[in-house]
C-alpha cells in the first residue's frame, strides 16, 4: 500500500460521509414536519418509542441526527425526557440498515440478476436517474428523490474507492502483524470509538471495517469489540449538540451515551465470559461484509432488548449524573438545534405561531371586556401580553427566515411563507387591542358613556368581531383552506356594519344626541375593529395560498363573484343586524 492508496481511502471516506449526508439531508426534507408531529403522537410507551426511533432513523439514515433532533426538542420543552429512551434505543437498531446495504457490495456470482444486487453495479443506473429527476424536474419533491439517489451513489462509489484503497493491505506481511493487536477486546473497543468519535458516523465507521474485512484479514474476534466500541465513539455527536442547552436536554446526551456504554460492558462481559466457558469455534475464522452487518444488528438489537426494561433507572442516572438547581426548568424559545432538520423546526415554529394567534386573541377579548367592565389588574395583563407578542414576532420571524436558508422543500416555503404573514397580523392584532385598551382607559377617565342606542350598535359589531377572530385564529391552527372560506364574507359584514354605525353616529350628533368628544372615541373603536377584522381576513388568505389558490387579490375577486360569497353574506348581515335607529 503506497501513499496513492492512502490518498484513495481518504477520497473514498469523504464520497462516502458527503453521500451520506447529502442522503440523509434529502430524506429530512421529504419527511418535514412529519417527524415531529409523529414523535409527539407516538412515544406514550417505550415499545412505540423504540420502534418510532428505528423507523425514522431508518427514513433519514442518520442516528446522529436522530439525536440532535430529540436534544433540541426536550431543550425547546416539546418532549419529556422520558420520551427519548426508546427513541434513542430504536435509533440505534434503525442505523444498522446501512450496513446491511454496504454488505452487498460483498456478492460475489456469475448470475446477472444476482450480480444486479452489487450496488457498485446498480447505484450507476440510480446515479443517472437522480440527475435526470434534479435537472429535468420542475417539482420539488421530484428533485429531492433525486438528490438521495445521487446522494446514495455517491456513498457506494466511496465504499468502492475504501475497498479499492485497503485490498493491497492483504498482501503486506505486517498488516497481519498489526491485526493481531485487535484480539484484545479493550484495544479493539478504543479503536472503535476513537476513530468513530473523529469521523462522527457510525455508518461511516462500519463500512471502513467491512472494506478492510473484505481482504480477507479481519476475523470475528477482532471485528466484534471495534463494533461495540462504535456504537460509544457516535456518542461525541450528542455530547457536542448538548452544549449550551438546559439540564434536561443534557441528560438526553447522558442517557444516550450511558445506554451505548453500559450495553457495551454487559455485552462485553457476557460474549467473552462465555467464550471462556464454551470457546466459540467461529472467534478465529475470517469474517465477511454479511459478517460484519449481522454482529452489528445482533449487538444492536441485544443491548436494546437487556436495557429497554430498565428505561426508568436510565433516566434516574441520567437525574442524578445531571443534577437541576432549580426545578423549573428553562426551555429554549426556539433551539437552534432544530435548524438541522428544517422540517421539524418549521413543524414546531408553526405550533409557536399557533400560541401567538392565541395570546393576540385572548388579549383583544380582554381589551373587549375593558370597554364595559374596566380593571387595572386586566389592564396590566393586556399590557404584558403585548410585550409577549412583540418578543413571539421577533423570535418567530428571524428564525423563519434562517429556516429559509437551509433548503427546504416547497411545501415547507409555502407553510414559512404563511407563518410570517401570520406572525404580522398577529402582532398587529395585538396593537389593535393595546389602542382599546387606551380608548377604554380615556372612556373610563373622562367618565364618558356612550348613548343607549351606540352601545347597542357597538354590542352587534363587537359580536361579529368576535366571530370573525374565532373563524381566522380556528382555520390557521387546523390549516382548513375550507374554514378560510367563511371569512371573508364576515369580513364584508363588519365594514359595513361599520358604515352604517358611522352614518348613525353622524345623525346623532346632529340631533345632539352624542358629542364631539364621544365621536373621537367612537371614531377611534371602529377603526381599531375594522383593522382586526381585515388582518383575520389576511390571516384566512395566507392559509389558502399555503394550499396553493390564487394569490390575495384574485380570490377575492373570484371569491365575491361566485354565488356562494353572496348567501354567505346574506346570512352573516341577517344575523349581526342592527337595532332599529
Amino acid at each position: 500500500m503506497d501513499i496513492f492508496s492512502l490518498l484513495t481511502l481518504c477520497g473514498g471516506l469523504a464520497f462516502f460521509l458527503y453521500g451520506m449526508t447529502t442522503m440523509s439531508k434529502s430524506l429530512e426534507k421529504m419527511a418535514g414536519g412529519k417527524l415531529e408531529r409523529t414523535l409527539k403522537r407516538m412515544t406514550s410507551s417505550p415499545l412505540k418509542s423504540l420502534l418510532l426511533g428505528a423507523g425514522i432513523t431508518i427514513a433519514i439514515q442518520s442516528s446522529s441526527a436522530m439525536t440532535v433532533m430529540l436534544v433540541g426538542l426536550v431543550n425547546s420543552g416539546v418532549m419529556e425526557l422520558g420520551q427519548t429512551i426508546g427513541v434513542i434505543m430504536g435509533s440505534n437498531i434503525g442505523t444498522t440498515l446501512t450496513a446491511w446495504i454496504l454488505s452487498l457490495t460483498g456478492i460475489e456470482s456469475e448470475n446477472v440478476f444476482v450480480n444486479l444486487l452489487k450496488p457498485e453495479n446498480f447505484s450507476p443506473v440510480m446515479a443517472l436517474a437522480g440527475i435526470i429527476l434534479i435537472m429535468g424536474s420542475k417539482k420539488q419533491r421530484r428533485r429531492d428523490i433525486g438528490r438521495i439517489l445521487v446522494g446514495f451513489s455517491i456513498l457506494m462509489y466511496g465504499m468502492e474507492l475504501m475497498k479499492e484503497a485497503v485490498s493491497p493491505l492483504a498482501e503486506l506481511p505486517g498488516f497481519s502483524d498489526l491485526l493481531t493487536a485487535f484480539n484484545n477486546p479493550l484495544l479493539g473497543v478504543l479503536v472503535g470509538a476513537v476513530f468513530t468519535g473523529v469521523i462522527q458516523s457510525s455508518a461511516a465507521s462500519v463500512g471502513i471495517l467491512q472494506a478492510l474485512a473484505l481482504t480477507g484479514s479481519i476475523t470475528y474476534g477482532m471485528a466484534i469489540p471495534i463494533i461495540m466500541g462504535q456504537n460509544i465513539g457516535t456518542c461525541v455527536t450528542a455530547l457536542l449538540s448538548s452544549i449550551g442547552v438546559n439540564r434536561n436536554a443534557k441528560r438526553v446526551a447522558v442517557i444516550h451515551i450511558s445506554f451505548n456504554i453500559i450495553g457495551t460492558v454487559v455485552c462485553l462481559v457476557l460474549f467473552y465470559g462465555g467464550n471462556a466457558v464454551f470457546h466459540f469455534s467461529f472467534m478465529g475464522m475470517t469474517v465477511g461484509a454479511v459478517g460484519i452487518a449481522l454482529c452489528h444488528t445482533i449487538f444492536n438489537v441485544l443491548t436494546t432488548a437487556l436495557l429497554l426494561p430498565f428505561s426508568r433507572q436510565l433516566e434516574k442516572l441520567a437525574r442524578r449524573l445531571v443534577r437541576s438547581e432549580d426545578p423549573a426548568q428553562q426551555f429554549a424559545f426556539l433551539d437552534p438545534r432544530l435548524l438541522r432538520t428544517p422540517g421539524v423546526a418549521i413543524s414546531e415554529c408553526t405550533a409557536m405561531t399557533g400560541s401567538m394567534g392565541q395570546l393576540a386573541h385572548e388579549n383583544l377579548l380582554l381589551a373587549i371586556r375593558q370597554l364595559s367592565d374596566y380593571s387595572e389588574e386586566r389592564e396590566t395583563l393586556i399590557l404584558q401580553n403585548e410585550d409577549k407578542l412583540d418578543l413571539y414576532e421577533d423570535r418567530l420571524g428571524n428564525y423563519l427566515v434562517t429556516i429559509s436558508q437551509h433548503g427546504v422543500s416547497m411545501d415547507d416555503i409555502r407553510t414559512v411563507s404563511r407563518l410570517l404573514h401570520a406572525i404580522g397580523d398577529f402582532e398587529r392584532i395585538g396593537d389593535h387591542a393595546l389602542n382599546l385598551q387606551e380608548s377604554a382607559r380615556e372612556l373610563r377617565e373622562k367618565e364618558l358613556r356612550f348613548s343607549e342606542g351606540a352601545r347597542a350598535e357597538l354590542q352587534v359589531l363587537v359580536a361579529a368581531l368576535e366571530d370573525i377572530m374565532g373563524k381566522a385564529f380556528g382555520c390557521f391552527l387546523a390549516d382548513d383552506a375550507a374554514a378560510a372560506r367563511e371569512v371573508e364574507p364576515l369580513e364584508e359584514t363588519i365594514d359595513q356594519l361599520i358604515e352604517e354605525i358611522r352614518s348613525r353616529h353622524i345623525r346623532r350628533l346632529q340631533t345632539g344626541d352624542c358629542t364631539i368628544q364621544l365621536g373621537f372615541v367612537l371614531s377611534d373603536l371602529l377603526t381599531n375593529f375594522e383593522r382586526v377584522s381585515d388582518h383575520c381576513s389576511n390571516i384566512a388568505v395566507s392559509v389558502m395560498e399555503e394550499r396553493g389558490i390564487q394569490g390575495r387579490h384574485a380570490y377575492i375577486h373570484d371569491l365575491k363573484g361566485g354565488g356562494g360569497f353572496a348567501a354567505s353574506l346574506d346570512g352573516d348581515l341577517e344575523k349581526y343586524h342592527l337595532p332599529q335607529a
